[in-house]
This record gives C-alpha cells, structure tokens and sequence, in this order.
C-alpha cells in the first residue's frame, strides 16, 4: 500500500508540471496577440483618418459648410455673412438669429469656417505685410494729416469728440466728399455711408465742399448714401446693414454723426447706465469688425459732458466712457479758438503720439 501510493505521487507530479507550462505559454500568447491587434487597429485608424483627411472636400463656399443648405445660404448672404471669413468672426448668437439654425449647429458653421479660414497666430512680420493696404484719407489741413501720419487710416475707428460748434459735423462732411477724391489727391475713390442721428447733414454743404475742389457736386452727392437714424436700435441696425452695401457700392468711409445722441436720450439715470453700455458696446464692435474686414475708415462724432469734479484743467469729457474709449483706434479732441481757428488734439493712438494742429473751417469747408 505504502509503495503503491508512493510511486501515484511521482507519476501524478511530472504530470501536473507538464499541464501548467502549455497553459502559461497560452496566456503570454494571448497577451502579445491583443497587443499587437491594438497596433494594427492604431495603425489602420490613423491611415483611415489620413485617407478621410485627403477624401474631405475643401470648404471654399459658404455652401460648403456643414449644415448649411441653399436656404441659409442665401439668408447669411442677406444679412451681410457672403464669405467665410465674416462667418468665422461671427458669435453664434448671431448666426441663429439671422439663418434660423440651432445653437449647435450655429457652432459647427462657424468652427469649420473658422479651419477653413486657418484662424490663429501669425507673425508680425506678415500682420506688416497685411498692413501695407492701409489707406489714408486727407482731412483738407496739412497740420491735421501731419499729426495722424498721413490722414486718417483705414481699418480702424477714429472718433472726434468736442462741444458743439467745434467742427465734428463739418469734418464729416469733409471726409465724405475728400474720400471721393483720386489716390494722389489723398483720397480713396470709393463711396460713402452716413447714418445721420441728429438731422445736421446738409446737402447744400457737400455741394459747396466739391465745388471749392473742383468736383462734380452732382456725383459727389450721388456717392453719398444718407440714412437718418430715429432711435438707438435703428441706428444699430443701420450699421449691421451696412455690409450689404458696401461691397456693392465700393463704399470706403462709413461716418456716424453722432455715435452717443440716441443713446444718451434714451437711457437717462444710473439704473439704465448697464444696459445703455452693453447697447452701445455691440454697436462699437459692429463697427469696429465692418473697418477690418472690408478695409474702410469709420468716422465717428461725440458729444461732451462736463465734470463738475474737476477742479483744474478742461472738465470736458466724452460720452461712452471706457467702452468708447477702449473701442476707438484714435481719439481726436476738438475745440474753439479765435474766428474760424479750431483745435484738434490727438488724446489716444496705439502707435502716434499725443500732439496739437490748427485748421479753419470756412464756407469752403476744413483748410489750412
């Protein structure tokens, strides 16, 4: 008995070692075989991703975004978004509003837009290159264009704020008829959008400013698109139109006079303060993105307030207050001097320093 089970212990034992080392061998192939399907299915996703990369068509239409039909198309196109690159600068709050889309879908438009675009970083070095089709407008006064290097630059907003008789209006009407004129005139042969907010253009003032230079005063005031702003809201709705004409009338000045008259008038107290700058702070960004993109000059007019709490020096203050401030490219204060003499003094500029120049406005209009 003793040496029968003796002998099944050492015949059961090589066995059970011979059972094992197959089974372990069986796992560690399992192991290297999933490993190595993880590989392949890396492999064959990123060759898929590189195959649907080349397969994807090139977005180059509005058309070809995603989720945009013949039907949005032609709503983003009526509403002033006829290429990509308006549509990447877009929020989506705005897109919804104009094409009727979801939310969601508004995102997925301007993302893909925005690829399509190739938004992000870029050197100075090409932003200089970029900034060599800037134009320059004369203002009639050698001092004036002196102290803006050249006259007052495209693809910025240049606001001229003072009290009134300064001569914001008259400069306006000035730029509207110099912006008509040659390149070598100093002007920039294109057409103009005026949203008049207080009812001071004046006709029969262009008329005298062409004259005085030389101009057909008939196609001059033809090259003059007015629009007469009644509240705050339409003069925001003016200005987010203004991107349907512009192309289409080879518009390069587009004035606003006055920028704050409207809202000033109808948010009156510290309690409609909030909502007033948020107003206006969307309008200076409609502006300002109209100046980018289609490389025009915005010409903007302020009214003044004083501060009782200035004890020395000017209390004269423009309206809007940092949202104005922050928004505008260049700041130009305007004030009286002796007869005809006016002051203009550049207060903010990213890149000229502050100075002082005279000019004159006379019945011939803004001059030396």
């Amino acid at each position: 008995m003793v040496k029968t089970k003796a002998i099944k212990t050492t015949e059961e034992e090589p066995k059970m070692e011979t059972e094992e080392e197959p089974k372990m061998e069986t796992e560690k192939e399992e192991t290297e075989l999933k490993e190595s399907t993880k590989l392949e299915n890396a492999e064959e996703s990123i060759e898929q991703e590189e195959t649907d990369s080349k397969l994807k068509p090139k977005i180059t239409e509005i058309e070809d975004l995603p989720g945009v039909g013949p039907t949005t198309a032609t709503k983003l196109r009526e509403a002033g978004y006829d290429n990509l690159e308006s549509i990447s600068v877009a929020s989506p709050a705005e897109i919804v509003e104009v094409a009727a889309l979801g939310e969601a879908t508004a995102a997925k438009v301007i993302e893909a837009a925005r690829e399509a675009q190739d938004m992000g970083y870029e050197t100075a070095a090409d932003l200089m290159i970029r900034r060599r089709i800037i134009g320059r407008l004369t203002t009639g006064a050698a001092e004036v264009n002196e102290l803006l290097n050249g006259g007052i630059e495209t693809q910025s907003i240049t606001e001229v704020y003072g009290k009134y008789g300064c001569g914001k209006s008259q400069l306006a009407m000035q730029l509207a008829v110099n912006v008509q004129l040659p390149y070598d005139k100093g002007g920039l042969e294109g057409g103009v959008l005026f949203i008049d907010t207080e009812g001071t253009f004046r006709p029969e003032r262009i008329i005298q400013m062409a004259e005085h230079l030389g101009m057909n005063s008939e196609q001059v005031l033809k090259s003059i698109h007015v629009a007469r702003a009644y509240n705050s809201d339409h003069q925001m709705l003016l200005a987010e139109k203004a991107a349907e004409l512009i192309k289409e009338k080879n518009i390069r000045l587009v004035v606003v006079d006055s920028l704050t008259a409207h809202f000033r008038a109808e948010y009156v107290g510290r309690g409609t303060l909030a909502n007033r700058q948020q107003k206006l702070n969307r309008h200076m960004h409609t502006l300002a993105k109209l100046s980018d993109l289609h490389n025009i000059i915005i010409f903007v007019t302020n009214q003044v307030m004083s501060r009782p709490d200035i004890m020395f020096g000017d209390p004269t203050a423009p309206i809007g207050g940092h949202i104005v401030g922050h928004t505008a490219t260049y700041r130009i204060y305007l004030r009286k001097s002796k007869g005809e003499k006016r002051i203009a003094k550049l207060v903010d500029s990213p890149c000229l320093p502050d100075g002082e120049a005279l000019f004159s406005v006379t019945e011939n209009g803004i001059e030396e």
